[in-house]
């Protein structure tokens, strides 16, 4: 054993993880299908950026194929491994639950599992992948590479503002006819407006809602129901998932695999940290938000995702980001930052009204910073880490509630007569 804990090179039962940083996806193909085979060593893939400066790295288990790197939205790095048969038993729920195996669109980062699926999707379907190049989602590009499709079953997988994209340019009649054409458009990554899937539906296109992470080889969850053998259950509020799709672990971290990754009565289940809601009767799953993503204000806890919904909701808000802000009289506050113009002034009156309605009044945003714009992760979220370190560090142009707080009779967000 080195003093990693891992078994040194040479022993039967492990491995050597290779970081790489696939500029061609086509070529990352082969790499991964001899990982999955075994006869290659297991890969992690990275950014260009990430993969500079990359110390080398050791051994991991025999079974494991791929480790992905992901800190989310928000909190420090983790990279969870993902042995053969996880990534498998996924691709093979999902031909299941589409309809069966087909060809693929990536337009996904390969350095994310849900771009490591659609490859792993396509190699057990035996279908080669059309690839869009990276770089700026450009609506053309894909009904170009769409039409180059050949298979009879066709898929993707694309993040919200991906899907926007693409509807805000279907008055295309060939770019509507492609998009149309496809088996299933798979959606996930983050929570997704219901006025987008409605949009969808109103143009006849295939809109499939995923959820998972890569905790569990990607989406398990299609349009709120488990797929193949994946099981959720709710404890103390919070999703947990169990079936043959979950990691192994996280890399070199043993506190965390043990913190989310359980066992009880000989079933493993992971912990996903979101709040949610499993329906008692058709066993459907609908997800509410990051359990660590509640702040106390004025003693009373506010989820910030379930504000962000309701505020979005709200006609020029669709893209707005809700943080937890400092406030010397109630702790922290719901924070709402918009990009640009959106979201005029005389329309805070009816977010606010919104919120206080659905959650109370402890949930209402007590300022509004506007910036130039709301700066992405690679994978098409919101950076939340980089808002609020210059959002809340610094704040910018706001807006005031004090107006309507006066209006509804008021004299703060969480006053209680």
């Amino acid at each position: 054993m080195n003093r990693t804990g891992r078994r040194t090179r040479g022993s039967t039962d492990v491995r050597p993880l290779l970081a790489v940083a696939p500029e061609h996806p086509l070529d990352f193909l082969a790499v991964l299908r001899n990982a999955l085979a075994g006869s290659g060593p297991a890969v992690l893939p990275l950014s260009t950026d990430r993969a500079a400066g990359m110390p080398v790295l050791g051994d991991v288990p025999k079974r494991v194929a791929v480790v992905i790197e992901t800190s989310g939205s928000t909190g420090a790095p983790k990279r969870a491994m993902l042995a053969t048969n996880a990534l498998l038993a996924g691709a093979a729920a999902s031909a299941v639950a589409l309809g069966g195996p087909g060809q693929w669109l990536l337009a996904l980062p390969v350095h994310y599992i849900a771009g490591v699926q659609v490859l792993v999707r396509s190699i057990a379907a035996e279908t080669t992948p059309i690839v869009l190049p990276p770089g700026h989602f450009d609506p053309q590009n894909f009904l170009r590479l769409a039409e180059t499709m050949t298979e009879p079953l066709r898929y993707t997988a694309l993040v919200p503002v991906q899907l926007a994209r693409l509807l805000d340019a279907s008055e295309d009649p060939a770019l509507l006819a492609v998009l149309r054409r496809f088996t299933a458009i798979l959606v996930g990554g983050q929570a997704i407006r219901p006025e987008l899937i409605a949009r969808a539906a109103e143009l006849e296109v295939r809109v499939v809602r995923t959820y998972g992470s890569s905790e569990t080889a990607g989406g398990c969850v299609y349009d709120g129901v488990p797929i193949g053998d994946t099981l959720v259950r709710l404890v103390d509020g919070q999703l947990e998932l169990s079936g043959a799709v979950l990691a192994e672990g996280y890399l070199d971290d043993a506190a965390r695999t043990a913190d989310r990754f359980i066992v009880e009565q000989g079933v493993r289940w992971y912990r996903t940290g979101d709040l949610g809601e499993v329906d008692p009767l058709s066993g459907r799953v609908t997800v509410l938000g990051r359990a660590d993503n509640v702040i106390i204000s004025g003693g009373e806890k506010v989820s910030l995702d379930a504000v962000e919904r309701i505020v979005r909701s709200c006609v020029g808000f669709e893209t707005a980001i809700v943080l937890g802000g400092d406030d010397a009289q109630w702790g922290q506050v719901p924070v709402l930052v918009v990009a640009g113009p959106e979201g005029a002034a005389a329309d805070l009156a009816v977010v606010g009204s919104s919120v206080v309605t659905l959650l109370g009044r402890a949930a209402r945003p007590a300022r509004v910073v506007r910036v130039e714009q709301i700066p992405l992760l690679a994978s098409g979220k919101p950076d939340r880490v980089a808002l609020a370190s210059s959002v809340l560090a610094s704040p910018g142009p706001t807006s005031s509630m004090v107006a309507w707080h006066k209006e509804l009779g008021r004299s703060g967000p969480n006053n209680k007569d």
